[in-house]
């Protein structure tokens, strides 16, 4: 799945994801990914459900994994943009990518300290709108 966001690609190709790019984020720039080391991301991303990406001229400047049990259950995490692709809707984007073009599970929301809400999501199988449950850390956009 590709979708255009202006000049940016949203992507779900796991094999696309720069982990370099996000290894450099989540050490230095997420307060929330500080603490793990490299074998540590690079095991998350191994077993991540699902990797959704923004990609400007092929660099990665948004991300987000999702874990799941694989049956009824999925935790959307280390959701981010960087600050080149900050208001311009990725981080909505990369959101809605994940619940609303994935396979169908339960998405729970991110639970940060400095959440905020990104955008309210129509939560497949639900029947209702979200009410903005769907949060980035302080770097979304």
């Amino acid at each position: 799945m590709i979708v255009k966001v202006g000049r940016f690609e949203i992507d779900d190709d796991p094999a696309r994801v720069d982990r370099d790019a996000v290894w450099r984020f989540l050490s230095t720039e997420a307060y929330w990914g500080r603490s793990r080391s490299r074998a540590d991301v690079e095991a998350q991303l191994d077993d991540a459900w699902r990797l959704v990406a923004a990609y400007d001229d092929g660099a990665t400047v948004g991300f987000a994994r999702a874990v799941s049990d694989g049956v009824n259950f999925a935790y959307l995490a280390d959701v981010y943009v960087e600050a080149s692709g900050r208001g311009a809707g990725l981080g909505t984007a990369i959101v809605r990518a994940m619940v609303d073009d994935g396979p169908g599970l339960p998405l729970d929301a991110l639970h940060e300290r400095r959440a905020r809400p990104v955008h309210p999501l129509r939560l497949r199988g639900t029947g209702r709108d979200g009410d903005g449950a769907a949060c980035a850390g302080g770097s979304g956009g």
